[in-house]
This record gives structure tokens, sequence and C-alpha cells, in this order.
């Protein structure tokens, strides 16, 4: 699937991974290929990101290597839509 994450600044990270787990409202969830077309709310906590990923230079320093090799950015707050394979995340 195809992931955007996106803050006020610019575009962190756009690419295909092969997970993306959020921390929604009503607490973490994790998002697969095919899954049902979703928008929620995200609360402070991170976004970890599975797969074979490439961060750009510039934007390296905002994200960090998880317990279980997964990419992690830490978000105060943001939304997340998933449709047709695409999940934009707008993270503050």
């Amino acid at each position: 699937m195809y992931l955007e994450i996106v803050s006020p600044e610019a575009t962190l990270f756009s690419g295909e991974v092969t997970s993306v787990i959020v921390p929604g409202v009503d607490g973490e969830f994790q998002m697969l290929e095919n899954h049902a077309a979703i928008v929620s709310l995200l609360q402070e906590g991170n976004v970890k990101v599975k797969g074979n990923i490439t961060i750009d230079e510039a934007f390296q320093d905002k994200f960090s290597k998880g317990s279980n090799g997964e990419t992690v950015l830490a978000i105060t707050s943001g939304t997340v839509e998933m449709k047709d394979n695409k999940v934009i995340v707008l993270a503050d």
C-alpha cells in the first residue's frame, strides 16, 4: 500500500509500505493492504511504519527505529485517511 506522511512544513515520507500503526483517539490501530476505508483523528503518540522504506535525508532526524524494526515518527496530533490502499497521515 502507499503511504504519505504530511506535516505543516513538508511531506515527510511517501512510498510503498507493508503496514502502518497509528495512535487513534480510541487506541492504537494498524492498517494493512486492502484495509477498509477509514478516517480517524490521531492523538499524541507514534506512527509506526513497516516495510523497506527510505527516509529523505532532510527528515531523518524526525524518525527513529522501533524495537520491532519499524520506522517511528512521534506526533502530537493529526488525522489519518485510508482509501483504495493509500494512507495519508496529516501530522503535527
